[in-house]
């Protein structure tokens, strides 16, 4: 049988209102994701969201939960991408992709 520190068996048994007080409450109500853009990809989106006073974390988590009502516009798209990666060939890499794998190839020599 695992072990836990008394204190997160206390947490658990607290209500939402006293860990939301004791500033504890976004550790059990969220997740971090951690995913990989290519880097003209990530700087479109970080342009795109800069120019309407959005974090990239905001735009996200709007998306994210987008999906979570099941709105059909963002079920629509992901059905696109999947079609999409259904029927893709190759993968298309950008002059500044290719310039970051060479460099990361350089480095290691």
């Amino acid at each position: 049988m695992k072990m836990y520190p008394l204190r997160w068996v206390q947490m658990l048994q607290e209500p939402v209102g006293a860990l939301k007080m004791a500033g504890q409450y976004d550790v059990l109500v969220k997740k971090s994701v951690h995913f990989n853009l290519t880097k003209d990809s990530h700087t479109a989106l970080k342009m795109a969201c800069a120019a309407r006073g959005l974090s990239m974390q905001e735009v996200i988590e709007a998306f994210a939960k987008r999906i979570e009502i099941e709105d059909n516009k963002f079920l629509k798209f992901l059905d696109e991408v999947v079609e999409a990666k259904k029927h893709k060939t190759k993968k298309n890499f950008s002059n500044s992709d290719v310039e970051s794998i060479f460099s990361m190839i350089e480095d290691e020599d």
